[in-house]
C-alpha cells in the first residue's frame, strides 16, 4: 500500500490564508480519492510561506472492481428501447438476462468496471483540485488559464512503496509534477530531490525549512520568551499575533530589540498594537514599572552579524511609527484636557445610519435610556447619563481613526484627562462589552447601565427600521448584542423588565422616524411615552393617551399617527423579545439547558424578566431529568391530550366544578388531596420566586397522577362522574401549567 506525497510550491502565500489552505487540500484530495475508491489509512497537510504540502498513508494500490446491476426493458420490448439500454450499459445483447419479475420477464445487464491504478486516480484528482482551489484571492500570469493565490512553480508528486518512488505523471499549464523541491529562499540555492515523506520532511529542514506551523510557532514562542526573560522582562502572550507570525517565515530567527525611551510613557495598549498591526513585533513588558520597554521581531534567515543589522533597521521603522502614534496622543490629550466636547458635537455630523440618524442623535437615545435603567441597575441616574454622553467621544480622536481597535480604551485614557470621574471614564471602555460568548462582562453598575442602554438601543433601531438578521446574515452584530443584553442582565442578576424599556425605546425610534409629522402627533406620541415610563403598559398606556386626548384638536382615530404607532410597536416588541429569547437558548444550551425547558418557560407570563426566567428554568431542568419528573411530564400530557379531545368534543370547557364527594376509587380520592396540597405548596413558592420548591410539588404529583390512571377510567359511562374526572384532570392541567408549560416538553 503506497503512501502519497504532493507538494505545491509557489511564491508566499498571506499567511491569514495558509491554515485554511492546507485544509482544503486536504479535504479535497482526500474526498476526491474516496469517492473513487481509493481508501486510505491516515492524511495531514502542512503549509509554510512557500508551500502547501498533503501526506497521505496507506493508499490502496488501485481501485477495487465495481459490479453494478442495471435493470432493462421487458423482453419482447420495441428493439429502439432495447438498443438505448444497451448503449446505456455499455454491453451486448448477448451479456443480457432474462428475469422473471411480477410484472413479467425483463431484461438485467450486469455491469462491470475494472478497478485503476491509484497513480491515475491521484492524478485526475489533484488536478481537479488544483483548478478548483477555493482561494479568496487568486491571479493568473502568464498565458495559461490557471488561476492561483500566487504564481506556481511547481508541484511534487509521487507514491512510495516498498519499491520505491514513482512520479505521478500529471500536467497543469505546464506545470509537469515531479519528485523535486526547493528549501529556504536565501538560505538554500539547489532544488533536490526526495523519495518519501520522511526523506522530504528531514532534506527540508536541513534546506532551512520548518515544514509544520506548530513547530514553528512554539520555537517562536519559546526562543522569544527566553531572550525576555534574560533581560529581566516578560513577553506579552499574543495567540493570534504567533500564528501570523509563523506563517510569514520557513525558518524563524527571533531578535529583541529596545524601544526608544521617548516612547515608553505611551499607554501600553498603543505601543503594543502600532507594533502588532505595523510591524508584526510582539511586546516585552517590564514587569516592575508594567511598561512595554522591548519588542521581539521574528526575522526569516540567520545572518552573519546575528540579526544585528536586521535589528537596526526595524528599530528604524518602529521609531517613526511610533513618533506617529506620540503625535496622535499628544494632540488628542490636548483636546480632552481642553474641550471633549469638541469631540461629541463632531459626532453630530458623524452618520450612524442613514434611517437611524447620527451618532449624536444615538448617543441622546442612550444617555436618555442609561438614566431610565440607572434605578434598576443600581447606578447614579446622572452619572449613567454624563457616562453615556462620553463613551463614544474617543471615536472622533485621532488614535482611534489610526487604530479603530483601541476604541473605548483610549475613551477611558482620555476621559480621565479630561478630569471626569475614573467610574466614569471606566464605562468608555466596558460598555461595548461582552463582544462574545467568551469576552468578560462588566460588573461596575456605570458599565453595566451604559453597556445594557447601547445594545437595546442598537436592538430596538434596526428593528424599528425593519433591518433584522435573516440566515446566516447579520451584518449589524445584532445576535451578539441580544447576547450581550443576556449576560449583562443574568451576570448581575438584575431584575430587569425588558418589555418596558423595549416598548419605549422603538417609540422613541418611531418618533425620531416621524420626525416631520405634525407637532401635535409628535407631542401625542411623546404622551405615550411618558406613560409607558411610569406604569410600563403598553396597551394601557396608548388607551390612556387616547382618552386624555379625545377632547383636543389631536387626531386620535384609528387612521392617526398615534394609533398607527401605537399598534406597530408591540408586534415589533414581541418579536425582539422572542430573538432574545432565541438567543437565550443558544447560551443556555451550552449550560446543560434543554431548548423546550426554555420554551416551556418563556410561554409563562413575565418572561421578559431574563433573571427569573432563567431560575424558572434551571429549576424546570433539574426536575425533568429525574424518573418523576419525566413520567410526571407524560402523566400530564395524557391527563391534557384527554381534557382537550373531551372538550372539543363536547364543546364546553372542563375548568370547574371538580369534588372530591364523587370520587369512587382511593386514587382518586388520593390524586384529589395531592392536588390540594401541591397547589398550597405551588403558589407561595411562585410568590417568592422559589422555583425549585415549586417544581418539587409539582414533580410530587407523579405516584398519585399515575396511580389514577392505572386504576380510573375517564370516560366512564356516568355522566357525572365523567364530568367530575373531566374538572379533576383540569386541576392537574391549570396546577401544573401555574409552573411551566409543559406542553412545550418534547418525548
Amino acid at each position: 500500500m503506497p503512501d502519497l506525497l504532493i507538494e505545491l510550491f509557489s511564491e508566499e502565500i498571506p499567511a491569514r490564508m495558509q491554515v485554511r489552505a492546507a485544509e482544503d487540500l486536504r479535504r479535497r484530495v482526500t474526498d476526491g480519492l474516496v469517492e473513487a475508491g481509493l481508501t486510505y489509512a491516515g492524511a495531514a497537510a502542512f503549509s509554510t510561506p512557500r508551500r502547501l504540502t498533503l501526506t497521505v498513508q496507506g493508499l490502496l494500490d488501485e481501485s477495487p472492481i465495481v459490479r453494478e446491476e442495471r435493470k432493462g426493458p421487458k423482453v419482447g420490448a420495441p428493439d429502439k428501447a432495447i438498443e438505448g439500454f444497451l448503449r446505456g450499459a455499455g454491453v451486448t445483447r448477448a451479456q443480457l438476462e432474462e428475469r422473471d419479475t411480477p410484472k413479467g420477464a425483463v431484461y438485467f445487464a450486469t455491469i462491470e468496471r475494472a478497478g485503476r491504478p491509484a497513480a491515475e486516480i491521484v492524478a485526475e484528482v489533484l488536478v481537479e483540485t488544483i483548478r478548483t482551489f477555493p482561494w479568496p484571492k487568486s491571479m493568473r500570469w502568464g498565458a495559461g488559464s490557471l488561476r492561483w493565490v500566487r504564481p506556481l512553480h511547481s508541484i511534487l508528486c509521487i507514491l512510495t512503496d516498498e519499491g520505491g518512488a514513482q512520479i505521478v505523471p500529471l500536467d497543469v499549464d505546464g506545470i509537469a509534477a515531479g519528485d523535486t523541491t526547493r528549501g529556504h529562499r536565501f538560505m538554500a540555492s539547489d532544488a533536490f530531490s526526495v523519495s518519501s515523506f520522511e526523506d522530504y520532511e528531514a532534506k527540508l529542514k536541513r534546506a532551512h525549512v520548518i515544514l509544520s506551523p506548530e513547530e514553528r510557532a512554539e520555537q517562536i514562542r519559546q526562543e522569544a520568551a527566553n531572550l525576555a526573560f534574560a533581560a529581566g522582562c516578560e513577553l506579552v502572550e499574543d495567540a493570534g499575533l504567533l500564528a501570523e507570525v509563523a506563517g510569514l517565515v520557513e525558518w524563524p530567527a527571533v531578535l529583541m530589540g529596545e524601544i526608544d525611551e521617548a516612547f515608553l510613557d505611551l499607554p501600553p495598549e498603543v505601543l503594543q498594537t502600532s507594533m502588532k498591526e505595523h510591524q508584526k513585533f510582539f511586546s516585552v513588558r517590564n514587569p516592575k514599572t508594567g511598561r512595554i520597554e522591548r519588542f521581539v521581531t521574528v526575522a526569516n534567515r540567520d545572518t552573519a552579524d546575528q540579526g544585528a543589522t536586521i535589528l537596526a533597521g526595524n528599530q528604524k521603522v518602529l521609531s517613526a511609527r511610533l513618533a506617529d502614534a506620540k503625535f496622535f496622543w499628544d494632540n488628542d490629550l490636548r483636546v480632552a484636557r481642553s474641550d471633549m466636547g469638541a469631540w461629541t458635537r463632531a459626532l453630530e455630523d458623524v452618520t450612524f445610519h442613514n434611517k437611524l440618524g447620527s451618532q449624536g442623535d444615538r448617543i441622546r437615545r442612550i444617555a436618555a435610556l442609561a438614566r431610565e435603567l440607572a434605578p434598576v441597575t443600581g447606578a447614579d441616574s446622572d452619572k449613567a447619563a454624563r457616562a453615556a454622553e462620553l463613551a463614544k467621544a474617543d471615536l472622533n480622536s485621532e488614535m482611534v481613526y489610526e487604530f479603530p481597535e483601541l476604541q473605548g480604551l483610549m475613551g477611558r485614557y482620555y476621559i480621565e484627562a479630561s478630569g471626569e470621574d475614573a467610574a466614569i471614564a471606566a464605562v468608555a471602555q466596558e460598555h461595548y462589552s461582552p463582544l462574545g460568548p467568551s469576552d468578560d462582562v462588566p460588573t461596575a453598575p456605570l458599565s453595566v447601565t451604559v453597556a445594557l442602554a447601547d445594545k437595546l438601543d442598537m436592538l430596538t433601531g434596526f428593528w424599528a427600521i425593519d433591518e433584522k438578521p435573516t440566515g446566516s446574515k447579520d451584518p449589524f452584530a445584532l445576535r451578539r448584542a441580544a447576547l450581550g443584553v443576556i449576560r449583562l442582565v443574568l451576570s448581575s442578576e438584575l431584575r430587569l423588565p425588558l418589555d418596558r424599556y423595549i416598548d419605549s425605546q422603538l417609540l422613541k425610534h418611531k418618533i425620531q422616524l416621524n420626525g416631520d409629522a405634525d407637532e401635535k402627533d409628535i407631542g401625542a406620541l411623546n404622551d405615550l411615552l411618558d406613560e409607558i415610563a411610569e406604569h410600563g403598559v403598553f396597551g394601557a398606556a396608548l388607551r390612556s393617551v387616547r382618552a386624555r386626548l379625545e377632547d383636543s384638536e389631536i387626531d386620535t382615530s384609528d387612521g392617526s399617527l398615534l394609533v398607527r404607532v401605537g399598534e406597530v410597536v408591540p408586534d415589533l416588541s414581541q418579536d425582539l423579545l422572542a430573538f432574545i429569547h432565541d438567543r437565550l437558548k443558544v447560551f443556555l444550551r451550552d449550560q446543560g439547558i434543554r431548548h423546550d425547558v426554555i420554551d416551556a418557560c418563556t410561554q409563562m407570563a413575565g418572561n421578559d424578566d431574563l433573571s427569573r426566567l432563567v431560575k424558572r428554568a434551571r429549576a424546570l431542568n433539574a426536575v425533568i431529568v429525574t424518573d418523576d419528573g419525566e413520567n410526571l411530564v407524560q402523566g400530564f400530557k395524557r391527563a391534557n391530550n384527554i381534557l382537550t379531545q373531551a372538550e372539543e368534543k363536547d364543546g364546553v370547557e372542563y375548568s370547574f366544578g371538580a369534588d372530591p364527594k364523587f370520587a369512587e376509587t382511593d386514587s382518586e380520592r388520593a390524586l384529589f388531596a395531592a392536588l390540594e396540597a401541591a397547589e398550597a405548596r405551588i403558589a407561595p413558592a411562585l410568590e417568592a420566586e422559589d422555583y425549585p420548591e415549586a417544581m418539587a410539588a409539582m414533580a410530587g404529583l407523579r405516584a398519585p397522577i399515575d396511580a389514577f390512571f392505572e386504576e380510573v377510567q375517564v370516560n366512564t359511562d356516568n355522566a357525572i362522574l365523567r364530568r367530575n374526572r373531566l374538572n379533576l384532570l383540569s386541576q392537574i392541567r391549570r396546577i401544573c401549567a401555574s409552573v411551566a408549560d409543559l406542553t412545550r416538553i418534547e418525548g
